[in-house]
């Protein structure tokens, strides 16, 4: 039998032809994935077999060099590695040197020393004398380790601690030597003797080969991406992959909308043009912006939305070799705790007040989903302690009847899963259902429901991530139509409050998590599990919710 060869694979949606290998199962667990895909950045046949030879060749090196184990680097080697970085740095910023700002070379030159500081103050003086550079200069540190990461990662190297102490010292030295010389550059400076590029030094013996750069093949060109790589085209790229690995389409969207702002600000749309410079002022930008609600962005959405986005797409790109250097690394925002004023649960005019007005939300004109969704919805996030997207996507599939010892006649059980949509925890659930809600119509409303989903409408593909995030913000505005205190979210102060009645309801803490999805708080709360019957009584211990006809009072049982 004649077996196969591998060769690329071409993509039935770009047309471009890409690289896919196994990862070999010893190092499987190293690689953090069991398959390796690649752009090869070429639509043509014969060009596209060319490089998948320098690639494949290029990734089984990589693998050779982890089944060695950890490297011991000498100086010499990291300086290597770092040269690449320092002629990448002088090419960004030749033609307009003092574009540099990223790097104040007076700071720079401090980087992984002490010895610039005053020995005779204290820490805390010191500190406090120069807190402004010397925060800065922990940044540049840190910028360093992270440049070191990825150098690293890029070449497939693995290094004991030393050795990469070693790449991100050498990384700080080669850009402080680039950055003096575009300092001189954009004074006029012209010199006679410019220094040799440090990449195009002699190489050691072969028993000491230099290491390459990120962007250059075996040849020693720079490797060619063949395309323009857009901000749009590399999110959805990098969502090929992510997808695979359990990134969630909320995801998919945030970084997307990510993408499209920092297009809309830079207003252009190619991703190889983006500078550290870019990011960092699209950072002031987003920071300085207001959202929907005519409130200012936060310092957390920035650092955990906007800057999260840009660097896992970035990086992802650099190390399928469609951009050169992630132009996100080392920015960040200073983001501290957020200021509470108010219990983050509803109180119990609160709640009173949502889902008296649920009950009473007139039909009228609006998508019968939607009218379904105010209807229900807060008494679900009321008796379920659910995630309200986990609510709103709910399937007919998802509900079913069981019998449970201990509960007479069959208890209604709602799964929360991956399946129906969007799942933080990434895990499915079972929830049962509260009398009260069979009570109040609940069943009968699914039962009498023709289609799969209750409270939204699927777009023309099939998906839900769109429609979901809609009706979410359609309950959220109905839900503050009766609770207008900011200090509580109109969704997820029903989370809140579950925690407190089933608490106060003599509800142990695990069961809680369980029916909530939270995290078991230790390692022993990681064996076993929640069986359906104490999930069930403890539901059934929750009080039934009586709305007075005359009073915006809520009492119990």
């Amino acid at each position: 039998m004649v077996l196969s060869m591998s060769r690329p694979q071409l993509h039935p949606r770009t047309r471009t032809y890409w690289l896919r290998k196994r990862v070999p199962a010893d190092l499987v667990a190293v690689v953090g994935r069991k398959e390796v895909t690649l752009s090869l950045g070429t639509k043509d046949q014969a060009e596209a077999k060319r490089r998948y030879v320098v690639e494949l060749s290029k990734l089984e090196a990589q693998w050779e060099t982890l089944r060695n184990g950890p490297l011991s680097l000498t100086e010499r080697e990291a300086h290597e590695i770092a040269g690449a970085l320092h002629d990448r740095w002088l090419s960004r910023y030749r033609d307009e040197p003092s574009a540099q700002t990223f790097w104040p070379v007076d700071v720079g030159a401090r980087v992984f020393t002490r010895r610039a500081w005053d020995q005779s103050l204290s820490p805390v003086e010191n500190l406090t004398a120069a807190e402004p550079a010397f925060a800065r200069l922990l940044q540049l540190e840190q910028w360093c380790s992270a440049a070191a990461d990825e150098e690293l990662l890029a070449r497939g190297l693995r290094t004991d601690p030393d050795g990469h102490r070693k790449v991100a010292k050498a990384i700080g030295a080669a850009v402080q030597r680039a950055s003096l010389t575009l300092q001189r550059m954009a004074k006029g400076e012209l010199l006679a003797d410019p220094p040799p590029p440090i990449s195009a030094l002699p190489a050691r013996s072969s028993a000491h080969k230099p290491l390459q750069s990120a962007s250059e093949s075996k040849t020693g060109k720079v490797v060619d991406t063949a395309a323009r790589v857009t901000l749009s085209g590399l999110v959805e790229k990098w969502w090929l992959e992510a997808e695979k690995a359990g990134k969630s389409p909320s995801t998919r969207e945030s970084y997307t909308n990510t993408m499209r702002n920092l297009g809309a600000f830079l207003k252009h749309d190619n991703a190889t043009q983006v500078t550290f410079e870019d990011v960092i002022a699209f950072k002031d930008h987003r920071l300085a912006s207001t959202g929907r609600s005519g409130k200012p962005i936060s310092s957390r959405t920035v650092k955990n939305s906007d800057l999260a986005g840009l660097k896992s797409v970035f990086g992802w790109a650099v190390a399928n070799r469609l951009l050169s250097e992630n132009p996100a690394l080392g920015v960040t925002v200073q983001s501290g705790a957020r200021v509470r004023m108010r219990d983050p649960s509803f109180t119990t005019e609160e709640a009173t007040a949502i889902l008296r007005a649920a009950l009473d939300h007139p039909r009228g004109t609006e998508l019968a989903q939607t009218y379904a969704a105010k209807r229900w919805v807060p008494w679900l996030l009321a008796f379920t302690g659910a995630r309200v997207g986990e609510i709103v996507q709910m399937r007919r599939q998802d509900l079913r009847k069981v019998k449970i010892e201990g509960h007479p006649g069959d208890t209604w059980v709602l799964t929360i899963t991956p399946e129906a949509g969007t799942v933080k925890t990434k895990q499915a659930r079972e929830v049962p259902l509260h009398p009260q809600l069979i009570d109040l119509g609940f069943a009968a409303f699914v039962e009498n429901s023709s289609d799969e989903r209750f409270f939204l409408v699927p777009d023309a593909k099939g998906g839900v991530a769109g429609p979901l995030q809609g009706v979410k913000n359609r309950l959220g505005e109905f839900a503050r139509k009766q609770v207008s205190d900011p200090g509580v979210s109109p969704n997820h102060g029903w989370r809140h409050r579950f925690r407190s009645v089933a608490i106060e309801a003599g509800v142990p803490e695990m069961v809680i998590d369980a029916i909530c999805g939270w995290a078991p708080r230790n390692v022993g709360g990681r064996y076993g599990s929640v069986l359906q019957k104490p999930r069930a009584d403890a539901i059934a211990r929750l009080p039934w919710i009586k709305l007075s006809a005359n009073e915006t009072q809520l009492t119990s049982d």
